[in-house]
């Protein structure tokens, strides 16, 4: 017995207060970044700092960034479909792994412009005032903007912004570094802008690896850190009903979870009862575990990955066929109101319901017992039969 997989909480989950906010913070730091861009690459050049246009360039990416963010935004809050019956969430891992690819880049090719320029350089022209004015001035947007994008990020539980915010904070840094580069020169030590250029673009490279490298974990289902999956156990075992579980599995959706498992009852639940139990499971794993979309909770009545298998066994309808064949010498037989199977140990145990006018006394009762197990002795897939009247 199984519940259905995600319904609608992807677009529950992105609801329009979520959305609303991320985009707006989005457009702010795109809006700061396009001035950000333009000032520093043209006081950098005209300023003759290496590192402030390098800073500038990985502004740029910021911009190219947040369009992307703001892409994923509007199509990752969709709600399932036919053919994204998951949701759409996962767009924001993809963009967030893009964004990793896309500093790890930029990284890369500040790293080597500003390598070269150390290695060839005889002479280091020291750069122009205003390109530390511009430094420090972009070092206290970038502040802003990643304080105010991180802020917003942990009230809606975005991984994404959170991922947008750090690039803010790198660009603070590496401004900070461009500061001290930049004021180094100014001072007499002209090979200061390039070695700031290299620190710089050695943050932004190890920053951009850690974001692509956790986006695809998450992309080829990684599960949830141990102490949330723990966080989990405890969860359903304190369903009353649940002996036990195994097969726990958990995997990212985007800022979601989705949880597989298999929870053990008692053998001898009514379906409807264990369907209960498998209901409240889900249902309290998603109100007490945040970030829980869904569950797929399977009953099981005994330890199937341990015991005997009950896969080889015939359904109710051939179970009944064969049933029917053993008990044909016994006349009680046809009195057989209702069978109840079940599928215990790699055997069908049965309890048959007659008419108490079946039966004149308890002794006949005993013997018409044995009479039934005596029938299905030989039939090694059925166990013990037992009677019940009303």
């Amino acid at each position: 017995m199984s519940t259905p997989h995600p319904r609608a909480h992807a677009s529950d989950y992105h609801d329009g207060d979520r959305y609303a906010a991320s985009k707006r913070v989005t457009l702010m730091g795109a809006g700061a970044n396009l001035v950000l861009t333009a000032a520093q690459v043209v006081i950098g050049l005209v300023g003759n700092s290496q590192a402030l246009v390098a800073d500038g360039m990985h502004t740029l990416s910021d911009l190219v960034t947040d369009l992307m963010v703001l892409f994923a935004l509007k199509h990752g809050r969709k709600a399932a479909d036919t053919e994204h019956p998951y949701g759409h969430a996962r767009i924001e891992t993809a963009v967030t792994m893009l964004l990793g690819v896309v500093l790890f880049a930029v990284g890369i090719g500040i790293a080597a412009r500003a390598g070269i320029n150390l290695a060839t350089a005889q002479v280091f022209v020291p750069p122009a005032a205003l390109a530390l004015w511009t430094a420090v001035f972009t070092l206290a947007a970038k502040e802003a903007m990643y304080r105010y994008t991180m802020r917003v990020a942990v009230r809606h539980n975005s991984n994404m912004l959170r991922a947008n915010a750090w690039h803010h904070r790198s660009d603070a840094v590496s401004s900070l570094i461009v500061v001290f580069g930049i004021g180094g020169s100014l001072l007499g030590f002209g090979y200061m802008d390039s070695i700031a250029a290299v620190v710089v673009a050695l943050m932004v490279v190890k920053i951009g690896a850690a974001l692509s490298w956790q986006s695809a974990k998450e992309l080829v289902d990684t599960g949830l850190a141990p102490k949330d999956v723990e966080t989990i156990r405890r969860t359903i075992l304190s369903v009353s009903g649940v002996k036990a579980l195994h097969m726990l599995r958990t995997r990212r959706l985007g800022e979601q979870a989705l949880v597989d498992v298999h929870v053990l009852v008692d053998e001898r639940l009514s379906v409807s009862e264990g369907h209960q139990i498998s209901e409240t499971v889900r249902a309290r794993l998603m109100r007490d575990i945040g970030q829980v979309a869904d569950a797929l909770v399977h009953i099981d009545t005994e330890e199937d990955i341990q015991g005997p298998s009950c896969a080889g066994l015939p359904l109710r309808d051939e179970a009944l066929k064969r049933l029917e064949h053993h008990f044909r010498r016994i006349p009680e037989a046809q009195q057989i109101d209702r069978a109840t199977l079940h599928y215990l140990n790699g055997r069908i145990e049965v309890e048959l319901l007659l008419p108490l006018a079946a039966v004149s006394g308890s002794e006949q009762a005993r013997k018409l017992t044995e009479a039934f197990n005596q029938a299905v002795r030989d039939d090694r897939q059925f166990g013990q039969i037992k009677i019940m009247y009303f």
